[in-house]
């Protein structure tokens, strides 16, 4: 089993558990790998299960968290986020039972071709390897990071929240006897049993090479620590300053529906939007009935002078609101001149994250077509919410978080994109002259 918490807390041992942990990993990852797809199927089924039986001891564990949080002053979303109820415990546990009803993506065939000299070449998918997940609040997250991982093959050290430890160690204990179930080593999930921020810092130098990858999933401090001191690679996404683009010729009732829910459906998520930009070619027609709607909605509006200009409840807007994530109900709102200006705001303040752009017919489409060519964005939508942002809505069943760099994985990390690939060569006594 994994080291209990007491067990180095103030020991000053944090290096020698965190090497054993990094140890253990690689030797757990290295069966994961090649384990047959119905035994990890079995373990995720033992997982699920598991989590339903032990669903009071979850409770319980996440009660002593949040009460602790409590007494500590925390309130509000971020509460929120740390509390479970039975109705989330049971999503967790069906949360599983999604990802085991994926495809398994290792050993899949992604091209092949024969050369003239009769090799036969195959690129075929295979894990990472390790994989360290860096999270905060969320206790859920320890159940989707683990089972994600564990689906492609990989081994993964958790390191979750300080406030939600007792949480995670009691969903740990329900994913460990599905692994003990399907006979796979309890070490192909690990969660990092201390508080100290020293095992962060060893786990971003990468656990003396036995750390391939490394997934933050938390705050802007939280990511811009990680990228800047991980020695590993990283998927991440520092910010999501999205934008939706109103477009001359959309219609107003899918504008004002598509704005309204991708502003306020969510607006503590990373693919809200932060930023709406309207054509001046429908600006007299749309820009006021779409302050308006927000406005009536409870969005605070923040806006430039032809925004303010609609509506005496605008805040004007400064520099510093066009590249903010405000991640609350606010929005900044601009008039454009065209489709290249909208481009170019983009480019200048959004995070490359998620964008969309709401326009209709055939010059709609011209200019939808534009809008996702030269947006370099991870996701770029057409008459869609930036909600949309998210891997189960991408039929990836579930995501370990959204990557928004160039290298590998970009845009929602699923199960896919969590394996590497190398390549097959079958000959028949070849030689290279």
């Amino acid at each position: 089993m994994t080291a209990p918490l007491k067990s180095i807390e103030g020991t000053g041992d944090i290096s020698g558990v965190m090497r054993e942990i990094g140890l253990r990993a690689r030797s757990a990852s290295r069966i994961l790998a090649l384990a047959p797809a119905e035994q990890k199927d079995r373990a995720l089924a033992g997982m699920a299960a598991a989590v339903r039986a032990q669903a009071g001891a979850i409770l319980a564990a996440n009660a002593e968290d949040v009460a602790e949080a409590k007494a500590a002053g925390v309130t509000g979303a971020f509460l929120d986020r740390l509390s479970l109820d039975t109705g989330r415990v049971e999503a967790i546990a069906a949360g599983i039972e999604v990802v085991r009803a994926l495809k398994d993506p290792v050993g899949v065939v992604t091209e092949s071709w024969t050369r003239p000299n009769g090799l036969r070449i195959e690129r075929v998918r295979v894990p990472l390897g390790v994989i360290g997940i860096i999270y905060e609040s969320r206790p859920n997250v320890t159940a989707d990071a683990a089972v994600l991982c564990m689906k492609a093959g990989n081994a993964a050290i958790l390191r979750g929240g300080s406030d939600s430890m007792r949480s995670s160690r009691a969903i740990l204990s329900a994913l460990t006897r599905g692994l003990e179930a399907a006979g796979l080593p309890e070490a192909a999930v690990q969660l990092v049993p201390t508080r100290d921020r020293t095992a962060v810092g060893l786990m971003l130098q990468g656990l003396d090479g036995n750390l391939d990858v490394i997934v933050p999933r938390g705050g802007k401090s939280l990511v811009a620590r990680v990228q800047a001191e991980a020695r590993v690679p990283v998927f991440a996404h520092l910010e999501g300053v999205c934008h939706v683009f109103v477009h001359r010729s959309a219609s107003l009732d899918m504008a004002k529906k598509i704005v309204l829910n991708a502003k306020m459906r969510r607006t503590g998520v990373c693919g809200a939007a932060e930023t709406l930009l309207v054509d001046r070619g429908c600006a007299d027609t749309q820009l006021k009935p779409l302050v308006e709607m927000l406005i009536e909605a409870g969005c605070e509006v923040r806006g430039d002078a032809a925004t303010v200009a609609v509506d005496k409840r605008v805040k004007p807007a400064t520099e510093e609101d066009w590249g903010t994530e405000y991640l609350d109900a606010i929005i900044a709102v601009k008039v454009v001149d065209d489709i290249a200006a909208a481009i170019a705001h983009i480019e200048q303040y959004g995070s490359h994250h998620t964008d969309a752009i709401v326009a209709a017919g055939d010059v709609g489409d011209a200019a939808a077509a534009l809008f996702l060519r030269n947006v370099d964005s991870a996701i770029v939508l057409h008459n869609a919410s930036t909600q949309f942002a998210d891997g189960g809505e991408f039929g990836f069943g579930a995501e370990i978080g959204i990557a928004t760099g160039r290298l590998h994985a970009r845009g929602p990390v699923g199960v896919d994109q969590l394996t590497t690939f190398k390549y097959r060569i079958h000959g028949n006594g070849q030689t290279r002259p």
